[in-house]
Parts: C-alpha cells; structure tokens; sequence
C-alpha cells in the first residue's frame, strides 16, 4: 500500500473577503477528510480570500487579514497534508499562491507564474509573477503545483515538475469561471496534459457565484492514460476522493518511448525547487475506496440553467436579500427569470408584479397569473394607466402637436421601473431586471424602466437560447410552469398597439446569429457581410450596439454564460466615433 495516495479535492463555495466563513468551510472539509483517511486534501485557487477579490487586494489590510486567516488555518493540517490557495504577499510584492501545508506546519509556497489578463481576469493589476517550479514528496510520491493559468499553457510549469522533477502527480487548483462550452474545454487540457506528461492531474475548481461569475466546479481527476477516473458534480459543492496507485505510471515511463524523448529535449524554462515535508505519522491500514461512480453530464442547455439558478442564489444570498420581486409582462423573458429565481430561492422568496397599461393584452395577463400559480410565488396586480394618463397630461402642452412615439412608450417602462425600486425600497427586496442580451445589445430597453433593478438574471442569455432554456426548463421540472402560450406567442414589448419586437428588430435567428459575430467573435463588418447577411441590416444592428454602450454601463450586473459578456468581459468606450 506505500504506493497508494488517498486524495480529496475540496470543491467548495467562499466568499470573497469573507474570511471567518470561509475558514469554517476550510476546516469542516479538512476535518471530513481526516475521516475519511484522506493523506492529501486540495482547496481551489485563492480560498482563503475567496475569487476574485478585485481592488480589495489593493488594501494592505485585506492581505494582513488574509495571512492571518491562513495561519489559523495551519494547525489544523495535523496528520494530514494540504494544498491551499492565498494571497502571499513577499516585501513589496503579492502574489496567487498555493500554501503547502503539513503536520500543523507551512512547509512552502508555490507562486502562480502565468497571469491572466484577458477576458474578466485583471491579475496582472494586482500580483506579481512567481518563476519556481515546485515538488514535493508525500508517501513516496512526487507531486507538482501548479494554479488555473498554469495548466493553459503548454511546455511550461506542469512539464518541468514531470519531465524534470519528476511529478507523479499534477495538482491544479483553479479558479476557472463558467461559460458554455467551457467545462469540456478545460476536460481535453486535463486530459492532454496527463497523456504527455504521464502523471496523475488532479483538478480542483471553484464553486458558486460571484458577482456575474459563476463558478461551475466540476473538478475531476485524469490518469496517465489521459482517462478521467473521477469527476465532481457540476454547480454544487462536493468533496471528491479518490485513491491513487502510481506503480503503474512508473512502468509505462520506463516503457514510453515518446515521454522519454520528450524529457531528454526538454528544456525547463523556469527553476525548480523541492520542498521538504514532515515526517508523516503512519496511519493506520485503510480499505481502498469502492471504485466511483462517473458523473451523470448536463447536456449544454441544462448547463446554462443551472448557472444561472446558481449565480441567482449566491448573488441574493450574499448579498444579504432573502426575497427578490420583478415584473412579470406575460412575456418569455419575465416567465424564465421568474422560473430561474424560483428554483434558486423557493417559490416564498419571489414576488411577481404584473403593471397592465391600457396596451397589455388580457392573454399577458392570463399568462403572467398562470405562470405565479405554476411556480406558486406571490403575485399582485398595479395597473399603471392611470398614472400613464397622468403623465401624458402633465406633459401636454409641452408636447403639443407631437406624435406619440417612443418617448410614450418608455413613460410606461420607467413607471413600471418605479413601482419595482418602490417595493424593493420598502420591503427591501431584491429587483431582478428581465431583459436579455439580444434586446441589450441593441439597446430595445429603457434605461430606469425595465433596466431599473439590482440584478440581471437573464442579461447574457440570447433570445433563442431564452426559448430553449424555457423549454428545458418545463421538461426538467415533469410539468408545464411557463405557460404553452407565452412560449408560442411572437414577442412584443406592449408598449403600443400591436407591437411586435420585429417591427424593429430583424427576426431573432439572423439577429442572434449576428450579434454573436460581431459581440463574441470580434468579427469586422467586411467579415460579417462575407457570411451573406443583408447589409442593411448588419449596419443598423452594429450602429445600435455601439450607441446602446452608455445604456449598458449603467444597467445591474448579470450572470456570464457566454464566452464573451457585457461587463468586464467587453470593455468598450462609451464616447467613440469607431464605424459609426
């Protein structure tokens, strides 16, 4: 059994500069797995201080409480060793680190090497960059570090701790957000990595949501063939053990013709240091864990859904709200939001408002009642024609001789927003907003109407996914909780007669399909027009996303699920005459 190494990957959900909580969760999962005999425990990237903890790594006392925190957390490595992430901080400078942890005892760092700093990451802003390699040995056995980043890049860390201080086992923590698409991403560098280096990979990912990241989980563990041998549940906290033999990735190095080419060429880019460890108390004989049982995988939709019910929860329950309420129209938009606040907060927690103008169809509001009874929340009607009419004669003379336009339209939006921060001013809830991102795109919102709130739920979700999540979500639940009706109807804003949002849109496929070109691929109009699209409407939408950016600085954060989101992801100057 001296080759046998008992690991557990701790996939667990902090918060950000919550550091007595986060310690709790720390040491809960440190003591289960001295349980469970665990020889190896391994926590996400940045634990301690939670991720990403942004500009408070700026403040000179967040670092002070983080050390601290770490160092309370050291004791309790007694008889057990742990990978740990923190921020480190070394004279002048603050690196991602991993604190190795032993027999109560620090027994060295490992400094992340390959910062981030594209997309939603900034890590260069704040920390500086390591350049050791690090093993150490637990057991007899070789394990190398390595944090997120790391893994990405290839001929580099990971393959200096195999080819040259011959890791037997690759851990990564990380702390890698979701997007669709992006868990399989990260499955094939897993697997990649473990096949060329022959090494255990053992990944270890965030979970839960911050802010409009969503951490998916997820963490699995890869053989030396390159096969996942075990792998955490996707969207929830999960402690995952697995027992590991390397007798066997010893006998395929020696045989391996390919890795011992490799090694022989391979020239380390980076200094490699060794830490010493304690001298282990010997446990006592364990029974080998019963082989696991593979995870069941979401498809793709499923997926998306369940991040969004996940970054709902933790942004309302982190934030200190126990209730949230928004608008429901009897449209799709209203009728998903509403589903995903139900499913992450319980039916008792959201209140659903319908504010009918003399515009609404009776079927809207037909189809906003039967979707409160389905879902069973709170639901109230504040009819908003009266107060609509007020306006309009508050505003006649200045007015006079003016058709009715958008202007019109957007009074009843921004009445309706004002109803919603009433209850949530006084009741203090939370205002979920209900647009999604191809109305956001092209700015068909209305700044302090219906983009008037403190989250956006459904913000980075185009209008088809909209549908199919809807769908998706009727058939995961056994039953009909958005109404057939709101589903099948054509989509409109109801802000005058007969409005459909393709009187001023082009119909959602062409306009999806073009968006996500031009917003998520980075393409130039020439080569978007090359893909066969009308010109006329490729410059429309363009010149609406562009002038809709001053709309977007100022609406709520929303949860990401696509590669590239509003927010953080897309950081676009407002004042700019760039193609217009």
């Amino acid at each position: 059994m001296s080759n046998i190494l008992r690991i557990a990957l701790a996939q667990i959900n902090v918060t950000v500069g919550d550091f007595p909580g986060n310690e709790k969760i720390i040491l809960d999962n440190i003591k289960k797995a001295k349980e469970l005999n665990v020889d190896l425990i391994v926590f996400p990237e940045l634990t301690v201080t939670g991720y990403p903890p942004e500009d408070l790594l700026l403040r000179p006392q967040f670092i002070e409480d983080n050390l601290n925190s770490l160092q309370r957390i050291i004791p309790a490595t007694k008889n057990i060793t742990a990978i740990l992430g923190f921020a480190d901080r070394v004279k002048n400078k603050l690196y991602n680190s991993a604190a190795v942890l032993s027999e109560g005892k620090l027994c060295g760092v490992y400094r992340k090497i390959h910062l981030p700093n594209y997309g939603v990451f900034d890590e260069k802003r704040y920390f500086d960059q390591g350049d050791e390699a690090v093993v150490f040995e637990l057991k007899g056995i070789q394990i190398g570090l390595s944090i997120c980043e790391d893994l990405w890049i290839s001929e580099s860390v990971i393959e200096t701790e195999a080819l040259i201080g011959g890791a037997e086992v690759i851990v990564n923590i990380s702390a890698s957000p979701y997007c669709s698409g992006k868990i399989e991403e990260r499955e094939k560098l897993v697997i990649d990595r473990a096949q060329k280096n022959r090494v255990f990979m053992l990944y270890a990912n965030l979970i839960g949501g911050q802010d409009e990241l969503v951490f998916d989980g997820s963490s699995l563990i890869a053989n030396e063939m390159g096969e996942i041998v075990a792998q955490g549940k996707e969207f929830a906290e999960d402690l995952l053990l697995y027992d590991i033999d390397v007798t066997t990735i010893r006998d395929k190095r020696t045989r391996d013709i390919s890795y011992n080419n490799r090694k022989k060429d391979f020239t380390p880019k980076y200094k490699l240091k060794s830490l010493k460890l304690q001298k282990t108390i010997p446990g006592k004989p364990i029974q080998p864990l019963k082989k696991v049982e593979g995870r069941k995988k979401l498809n793709p939709v499923s997926g998306v859904y369940h991040a969004l019910v996940l970054g709902t929860r933790d942004y309302v329950r982190k934030n200190g709200f126990k209730k949230v309420v928004l608008g429901l129209s009897g449209g799709i938009d209203s009728a998903l939001t509403a589903a995903i606040a139900t499913d992450a907060l319980r039916a008792k927690n959201v209140v659903g408002i319908a504010m009918p103008s003399k515009f609404s169809s009776e079927s809207s509001l037909t189809d906003a009642k039967q979707l409160a009874d389905n879902l069973g929340i709170e639901y109230k009607v504040i009819p908003i024609h009266s107060t609509y009419e007020q306006y309009l004669k508050m505003l006649e003379q200045t007015f006079d001789g003016l058709p009715f336009d958008v202007t019109e339209e957007n009074i009843q939006a921004r009445i309706r927003g004002n109803i919603i921060m009433a209850l949530s001013n006084k009741f203090g809830w939370l205002a979920l907003t209900t647009g999604n991102k191809s109305e956001v795109s092209v700015g068909y919102c209305t700044l302090y109407g219906d983009m008037a709130g403190g989250f956006a739920v459904i913000k980075d979700v185009p209008k088809l996914l909209v549908y199919k999540l809807s769908e998706n979500a009727n058939k995961s639940h056994g039953r009909e909780i958005i109404p057939q009706n709101t589903i099948t109807k054509p989509p409109s804003a109801e802000l005058r007669l007969d409005q459909k949002d393709e009187d001023s849109l082009p119909p959602y496929h062409i306009l999806d399909s073009l968006l996500a070109d031009y917003i998520e691929k980075n393409l130039s109009i020439k080569q978007i027009l090359a893909k066969g699209y009308d010109e006329k409407i490729v410059r429309n939408v363009i010149r609406l996303v562009d002038l809709s950016e001053y709309k977007r600085r100022q609406g709520p954060p929303g949860i990401k699920i696509t590669p590239r989101a509003f927010g953080k992801d897309r950081r676009m100057p407002i004042t700019s005459s760039y193609q217009r």
